[in-house]
This record gives C-alpha cells, sequence and structure tokens, in this order.
C-alpha cells in the first residue's frame, strides 16, 4: 500500500486511541452530548440504519468484514442477524471497548433469555452468529475472504487516489458486495477541510476528504473489474454529512 496511505493511518489511529476515545464512547451509546453532536449521532444512526436495509435480515452463513469497527455497534447488529463478523479497527482502546460492550451483551455472553422463544422448536430458533474484535488494519489479506465488507466511515479521511486502491483490495476478497461511506463534495465540507488544514496538528483529527460523488460514480467501475454501482444515499445531519455507497460484483 502506498506510504501516504500508511502515514495517514498511522494518524487516524493515534488520534483515535488517544484523543478521541471518550467522545466515541458517548456518541455510540445513549449518553447526552452536545446540540451538534447530536446531529452527528443522528446521522450516523442514519447510515448505519441505510448499510444495513442494503444486506439481508437473515445473515446466517455469512461472513462479514465490518472494516473500522469503532465501539462495535455495527458488527453487533450484524451478528443478531446471522452473520460471522470479523470486526476490526486501528484504534486497539476503542476495540477494548468493543469487547468489554460485546460481554455485556445477554445475546453474546451466554446469559439470554430463551423463554420468549420457548414457543418455537429449537430448529426455528433464529441463529446468533459471532463477533471478533481485533485491532489491525482493514486491509491485511491475512483476514481472509468475505460475503460482504462494511465500511462506515472508515474511508473519508483517505485522499481518492488511495480510498480507491483501498476499495480495490478489499474488493479482491469479497464474493457479493461491498457497502462503504465517503464525506460528499459540499461547499460546507470544503470549507471546513481548508480550515482544518490551518490548526496545529496537535489540535485537530485526521481531516476529512470531500469526494465529487459523480466523480466516484464515473472512476469507481473502472478501477474495479468485475463490479458494478449499486444504490446509494446522501445522509444530511446538521454537521454530519455523509453519502452511503453500494458496490455489487457482478
Amino acid at each position: 500500500m502506498d506510504v501516504s496511505y500508511e502515514s495517514r493511518r498511522g494518524e487516524i489511529a493515534t488520534y483515535f486511541d488517544d484523543t478521541a476515545v471518550e467522545a466515541w464512547e458517548k456518541l455510540t451509546s445513549d449518553a447526552p452530548v452536545s446540540r451538534i453532536r447530536a446531529t452527528v449521532r443522528a446521522g450516523r444512526l442514519e447510515t448505519q440504519s441505510t448499510l444495513l436495509s442494503w444486506l439481508d435480515d437473515d445473515l446466517t452463513g455469512r461472513r462479514i468484514l465490518d472494516a473500522g469497527c469503532g465501539t462495535g455497534v455495527l458488527a453487533m447488529e450484524l451478528a443478531r442477524r446471522g452473520a460471522d463478523v470479523m470486526a476490526i479497527d486501528l484504534s486497539p482502546r476503542l476495540v477494548q471497548m468493543a469487547r468489554q460492550r460485546l460481554a455485556q451483551e445477554p445475546l453474546f455472553n451466554g446469559k439470554r433469555n430463551n423463554k420468549k422463544l420457548a414457543y418455537l422448536n429449537p430448529a426455528q430458533q433464529p441463529r446468533i452468529g459471532s463477533v471478533r474484535f481485533e485491532s489491525g488494519d482493514m486491509l491485511d489479506k491475512q483476514l481472509g475472504r468475505f460475503d460482504h465488507v462494511v465500511a462506515m466511515d472508515s474511508l473519508i479521511h483517505y485522499e481518492p487516489t488511495d480510498m480507491h486502491n483501498a476499495l480495490a483490495s478489499i474488493a479482491e476478497r469479497t464474493e457479493h458486495s461491498v457497502l462503504f461511506t465517503v464525506a460528499p463534495h459540499t461547499t460546507l465540507l470544503a470549507i471546513m477541510h481548508r480550515a482544518g488544514k490551518l490548526f496545529p496538528k496537535k489540535d485537530r483529527s485526521p481531516a476529512i476528504v470531500p469526494v465529487p460523488v459523480a466523480r466516484l460514480h464515473h472512476e469507481l467501475p473502472q478501477r474495479l473489474d468485475n463490479w458494478h454501482i449499486g444504490r446509494d444515499h446522501r445522509i444530511d445531519s446538521g454537521f454530519y454529512k455523509s453519502h452511503a455507497q453500494e458496490l455489487l460484483r457482478q
């Protein structure tokens, strides 16, 4: 992978591990947050719901990569649908938080109450999948092959060339679909992107790189053999701007 990708990857890992852990713990929970962060939370929930709606309700037996899993919210929902999820993130501290949350979930810690399902035959009871949380690089080929990959807000910090290369690497080991998000190029995001570069590195998070969606739709099919553009959806919630995109293997 390019040096620019590796450099950016290091910046992202440092930011989320050293600076943003407490903020993300609150943002991905029911804890009170500021009005601005409330719009970000609402936007992320809409994005998550969109990506999940593009996958089957029953994912039994499917192997899914949650690329950039954060605190594990999306990974656990996929497992509730029966998927076997490899959830990976650059931040060891976020991964540790995800493991702690997983241990507290009755569905996954062996303490769930099955009384409501007692009327069902065992064969009819929904299968609960599995989740494995690991810290590392989502592009590591040793992770193996997957039926689907979900990369929610994990590519938004990379320049377009690095993002395209990352998607190509992911697509090589994916059988059916890749679901991801980009930061759509808008006037507001472009201004924020430029302004962010004015602050000292120690005072800012890794910059979000706005991407013209029309350009993305034009260039990706040329970059990825045997893949085509699927559904997409724009999310606009206060300071949270995102564009969810589906890629499908032909």
